[in-house]
């Protein structure tokens, strides 16, 4: 009985086994953005499909996970002649979509190499059109023009090329040597042409500011001149007005007439002036307003003065040429005018 027991025990333990083997080959789940291929006697069955499913154990066997998501594979530098014969290293990097699993798994053995090598093929083709300056600023180019042949070679492998980046451009040393060369030498171009540009600048706006000053100065210089001229249109006016109006005697005029003369004198280079020959009635006109006495010897030529009749004036008769006057009439004249010798027609000036 004992044994009896143990080796029903055994079967049974056996018999779990088989079940759970036979329901862990029969049930599979597959994560989400996975797929399965599953064979049946190695034929292709079906793909399953995320969540549960169902298969025939031990006649169904089923492959490895592929994903469906979105990859990346970056592919390291490939050498590639230009067409101006210049090697150059590219590196790239590769996005690409599964949307077929069964095209993926039977198509093609090993499609992340086989995608490596055709990126590598297509961009030795592509770079082979262009020159080094066209590679290196046309990567948007190259992308597309990657992009395109690429998804169309690898459609029928169940992939999807989303995008292709150039990641990296290395030419040789020696060309990037020159072209640090030639890009200094463009910079300091244009720091040349820019300061030149700002020399430029600055002497059109100094000579602009310099020919609005001169205008303005004119300018200013006008309306002074204009406003000066005005003035003394004004004061001229206003005292030829006042003499008319009030009316002045001869004395008056006399008067004023000796005051100018010591200012046409007053020069520092005069040393000989005329003055007309009107002035010894001028003189005669003041040493009559200071009362003087005209009488001189009648040798000397001159001609006594009329007495005054009643606050009016008498005739003065005109004195012979070179007659001055009395004594206090030289001397009244002595005190308004220079020193200076009287002639008919004109005066010398005495020199120190």
């Amino acid at each position: 009985m004992a044994d009896f027991a143990v080796a029903g025990i055994v079967a049974l333990i056996i018999a779990l086994l088989l079940v759970g083997t036979v329901v862990m080959r029969t049930v599979w789940i597959v994560p989400q953005a996975r797929a399965r291929n599953v064979e049946r006697f190695g034929r292709y069955r079906k793909t399953l499909q995320p969540g549960l499913n169902f298969i025939v154990p031990f006649a169904d066997r089923v492959k490895p996970l592929i994903d469906l998501r979105e990859q990346v594979v970056a592919f390291q530098g490939q050498p590639v002649i230009t067409e101006d014969n210049v090697v150059v290293h590219i590196d790239t990097v590769l996005f690409f979509q599964v949307t077929d699993p069964r095209a993926a798994d039977y198509e093609i053995v090993d499609y992340i190499k086989a995608i490596e090598q055709l990126t590598a093929t297509q961009l030795r083709n592509v770079i082979g059109t262009l020159d080094l300056e066209a590679t290196l600023s046309s990567r948007d180019r190259i992308n597309t023009a990657l992009r395109g042949v690429l998804d169309d070679a690898s459609g029928k492998w169940g992939i999807r090329v989303t995008r292709v980046e150039i990641k990296a451009i290395e030419p040789p040393q020696s060309i990037k040597d020159a072209m640090e060369k030639q890009m200094r030498a463009e910079r300091e171009k244009r720091a040349t042409i820019l300061q030149a540009e700002g020399v430029r600048q600055s002497r059109i706006l100094t000579a602009e500011g310099e020919k609005q000053g001169a205008i303005l100065q004119a300018e200013g210089a006008r309306q002074a001149a204009i406003l000066k001229a005005e003035g003394e249109a004004k004061a001229i006016e206003q005292v030829f007005s006042s003499i008319h109006q009030n009316d002045p005697d001869p004395k008056l005029l006399a008067y004023q007439y000796l005051q100018t003369l010591p200012k046409i004198a007053a020069g520092e280079g005069n040393s000989f002036w005329v003055i007309p020959g009107e002035v010894t009635a001028a003189l005669r006109a003041v040493s009559a307003a200071f009362g003087g006495r005209t009488e001189q010897p009648e040798e000397a030529g001159n001609v006594r003065p009329a007495p005054r009749e009643q606050g009016r004036d008498a005739h003065v008769p005109e004195p012979r040429p070179g007659a001055i006057g009395g004594p206090e009439e030289q001397s009244a004249l002595r005190e308004h005018t220079p020193p200076f010798e009287l002639a008919p027609g004109r005066v010398d000036a005495a020199t120190e």
